[in-house]
C-alpha cells in the first residue's frame, strides 16, 4: 500500500478515475478540496475543527455544518455550553462537562478489565485521552492563563507531533502509568480548571495572555479556556465513538442522567 507523508506535495493535484477506496487521511489538510462525481459510501469524516471553518463543508451543495453541530449538541447534552462568554455561564458550562465524563468515567469501570488500554484503528485508548487532556490542561490553563513556566506534570500526554514540532519531549514519561495513577491526576487537573472557575470574574475573562504554541500572540483568558472545553468535549466523543467499537454497541452521548 502506498503512503504519503508530509514530504510528498500534493497541494492543488488533481485526481480523476482515480480508486481511492479504503484509504486512511490522517491529519490531512482537505481546506479547498473540491470532488465531483465521486463515490463516498461508508465515508467517515472526522473533523474536529468543523465549526470554525470560514467555507463551510458542502454536500451536493447544501452546508452541512449547522446540522453536524446542532446534531453533535443533541448527542452530548452539555455541549452547546462550551461557548459559554460569562463567569456563570463558564461555570455551568463546566459542571456539565464534569458530570459527562464522571457518567463515562462509570460506565468504563463497569468494562472488562484492560479496556482502558484498547487503542481502536490506531487511535489514543480511554486512558491516553485522559493523559492528553491532563497535558491540555497543563498547557491552556497553566501555562497560558496562570505562566508556569514548566507547567507539564509527567504522566500527559502530547499529540503526534509534539516532537517532531521541536518541543522537548522529555518532559513526559515513556513508561505506562498505572490507570489509578492517570486517574488521580486527572482529577487533580479537572478540580484545577473548577476552581479557577469559581473564582472568575468578567476582567479576568478578558485578560491578554500569551499563546502557549506561538509565544508572539496574545489571546484572551476566555479563548484559553474555551479550548480548553473543546479539547474536553472533543476528546470525550473520541472516547465514546471507540468505547461504542470496543462493545460493539452504537455510539451515544453519555449525560448525567443515564
Amino acid at each position: 500500500m502506498a503512503t504519503f507523508t508530509s514530504s510528498d506535495l500534493l497541494h492543488g493535484a488533481e485526481f480523476t478515475d482515480v480508486d481511492l477506496g479504503g484509504s486512511r487521511f490522517v491529519r490531512t489538510d482537505f481546506s479547498g478540496v473540491t470532488m465531483r462525481a465521486v463515490d463516498v459510501q461508508g465515508t467517515d469524516i472526522d473533523a474536529p475543527w468543523l465549526s470554525a471553518a470560514d467555507g463551510g463543508l458542502l454536500i451536493n451543495g447544501v452546508d452541512v455544518v449547522a446540522f453536524v453541530e446542532a446534531e453533535l449538541d443533541r448527542r452530548f447534552p452539555g455541549r452547546a455550553q462550551r461557548r459559554a462568554a460569562t463567569p456563570d455561564d463558564l461555570r455551568a458550562a463546566w459542571a456539565a462537562l464534569e458530570a459527562t465524563w464522571a457518567a463515562t468515567g462509570e460506565r468504563v469501570a463497569s468494562m472488562p478489565r484492560g479496556t482502558v488500554d484498547v487503542s481502536v484503528a490506531g487511535e489514543w485508548s480511554y486512558a491516553q485521552t485522559l493523559r492528553h487532556l491532563i497535558m491540555a490542561t497543563d498547557t491552556w490553563l497553566g501555562r497560558a492563563i496562570l505562566g508556569v513556566e514548566r507547567p507539564y506534570h509527567p504522566i500527559g500526554l502530547p499529540n503526534s507531533e509534539y516532537e517532531t514540532d521541536g518541543y522537548d519531549l522529555s518532559v513526559f514519561t515513556d513508561a505506562t502509568p498505572p490507570y489509578d495513577e492517570i486517574l488521580a491526576v486527572r482529577a487533580e487537573h479537572v478540580a484545577m480548571v473548577r476552581d479557577f472557575i469559581a473564582a472568575l470574574t468578567a476582567q479576568d475573562l478578558a485578560r491578554s495572555c500569551r499563546h502557549p504554541w506561538a509565544p508572539d500572540r496574545r489571546v484572551s483568558a476566555l479563548a484559553c479556556l474555551h479550548t480548553i472545553l473543546e479539547e474536553e468535549w472533543a476528546h470525550h466523543r473520541y472516547a465514546v465513538r471507540d468505547l461504542a467499537s470496543i462493545i460493539g454497541q452504537p455510539e451515544t452521548g453519555i449525560s448525567a442522567d443515564d
